[in-house]
């Protein structure tokens, strides 16, 4: 993770030059959402906060894909899973469906309640070559926050993040297996909708700009408390995330990011599951170091009948993974998305 310390150092450098060579006159301004680039790029939450009285409903959309078998920083074959488990998972994709609404009750504070419907697929296959698919799908668990603004001035924002995430997603998802004899049976961790644990979202987020780039860094961690029902807990998750965007137009951004990420291993286990059967079912295959590098794009309507809807869209990949155990290789990420801001 050393290299991505280095990667943000040198982007916070670059925007603090960028920002020192301004207009002495525009020091005095403070940092505004009103441009293409007042957000972050569509992937990122809790970004941005509003003025008093504000709304903001917001719809994203993701796709993330998983293809391929690794284990630790090395890609493996399935031979190589067989030795241990009866099966060997192929490819995963889910999709998620994310709702937003923000509201501002004072030029400080802003409120944020998100919602999301997954959709999971996970194809795998037996040691004697016969390949399955399972499905899960519903709502996600709800999660409430509050911005706190602790700093606007000299182009320039912090604003802290404190919320928790309500156990609302199910983790009792169940489906027919090749190995289950035509019956349900309950899906491995990564299969399931919600943590079933209460957890606390915490985030400190600092933003700049210039009259034509545009910088933000977010530190987030997801913080997981007590055990669920099925007698586990999910690993906390610790998140540094930095962007830069240029200001092509008064409508349209251009942006690239880079995220260092650490999931802690599952703690406990699901007794429903057999950890010998297949690698997901095993929380010793749980948590990673992860690197992952987006583009994307940012439009904003600035006037008439559409003023301040935003159209997101990016573009992510993983340049760096070191998995605990055996787990599928993350591949490529789209996210997009819609948001409309009004008093």
């Amino acid at each position: 993770m050393k290299n991505i310390l280095k990667v943000l150092a040198i982007l916070v450098i670059a925007t603090n030059i960028a920002i020192a060579q301004e207009d002495p006159s525009t020091n005095s301004q403070k940092w505004t959402s009103a441009r293409p680039d007042g957000h972050a790029p569509i992937s990122v939450m809790g970004d941005h906060t509003h003025h008093k009285g504000e709304w903001m409903f917001g719809y994203k959309f993701m796709n993330m894909n998983m293809e391929g078998l690794q284990h630790g920083q090395d890609n493996i074959k399935s031979s190589e899973v067989f030795n241990s488990y009866m099966v060997a998972p192929k490819k995963m994709t889910m999709q998620m469906h994310m709702l937003g609404v923000m509201y501002a009750p004072t030029d400080k504070l802003t409120l944020m309640v998100m919602t999301s419907v997954l959709d999971k697929e996970m194809d795998a296959y037996t040691k004697m070559g016969m390949n399955f698919t399972k499905n899960s799908s519903g709502f996600s668990d709800l999660k409430i926050s509050g911005l706190y603004q602790l700093l606007n001035k000299n182009r320039q924002q912090v604003h802290a993040q404190l919320g928790v995430s309500i156990p609302t997603g199910s983790i009792e998802e169940k489906d027919v297996t090749a190995m289950s004899n035509k019956m349900q049976v309950i899906l491995p961790y990564p299969m399931q909708l919600g943590s079933g644990t209460l957890d606390g979202l915490i985030a400190i987020n600092y933003l700049a700009q210039s009259d034509y780039l545009s910088f933000g860094t977010q530190l987030k961690s997801t913080l997981r408390f007590g055990e669920n029902d099925r007698d586990y807990r999910f690993g906390n998750n610790y998140t540094l995330n930095s962007w830069m965007a240029y200001k092509a137009a008064s409508w349209l951004s251009m942006s690239a990011r880079v995220e260092g990420s650490i999931t802690d291993e599952i703690s406990g286990n699901n007794s429903s599951l057999n950890p010998m059967m297949i690698p997901a079912a095993n929380t010793k295959n749980s948590g990673a170091k992860t690197i992952t590098t987006g583009v994307g794009i940012n439009t904003y309507i600035p006037t008439g009948s559409f003023k301040n809807l935003r159209f997101g869209l990016e573009y992510a990949f993983p340049v760096y993974q070191d998995v605990n155990g055996i787990q599928l290789e993350k591949e490529e990420t789209i996210t997009l998305g819609l948001q409309y801001s009004f008093h």
